[in-house]
């Protein structure tokens, strides 16, 4: 039998732990053991304390509600929406650009997403897009301004 080197001794005592460890965990039993019942005492963690009242809003209350939320949330759209609630007349989107340090699609997509929430309105006059603010935003905006 020939020698084998120091090198081949610690390849094979290598090879011999992975292979005796892929053994060890083939036999061990990984799966999760099943969990108990909780005692009586746990599972009755406020019984009878009080009676839980329901949800008033509806589902679809909420959603618009949060549509709105969602819409007032972005510091731009608020002062979007400041800045037509505090004009007398409609504004051309132009107008509008002037007062924000983003370009023209980016101050689009803002008052698109006021426009979707209800919160302002606007229509086309030629090439050119003029918008107010609603009656809803300018309510939502006060709400808003009176939150501290």
């Amino acid at each position: 039998m020939p020698r084998l080197t120091q090198a081949w001794r610690q390849r094979v005592k290598k090879t011999l732990t992975i292979i005796n460890m892929c053994c060890i965990l083939s036999t061990m039993d990984t799966t999760q053991s099943p969990k108990r019942a909780p005692a009586a005492e746990e599972s009755a963690c406020c019984v009878g304390e009080a009676d839980l009242a329901s949800p008033t809003l509806a589902p679809v209350q909420t959603d618009a509600l949060a549509e709105r939320l969602k819409a007032l949330a972005d510091p731009t759209r608020l002062r979007m929406l400041d800045l037509l609630a505090q004009q007398s007349a409609p504004l051309c989107v132009c107008e509008i650009n002037e007062h924000f340090a983003q370009r023209q699609p980016t101050i689009s997509h803002h008052l698109r997403i006021l426009r979707e929430a209800g919160l302002i309105d606007c229509e086309k006059r030629g090439v050119w897009a003029y918008y107010w603010a609603t009656k809803d935003g300018s309510d939502w905006l006060s709400a808003v301004k009176s939150l501290r």
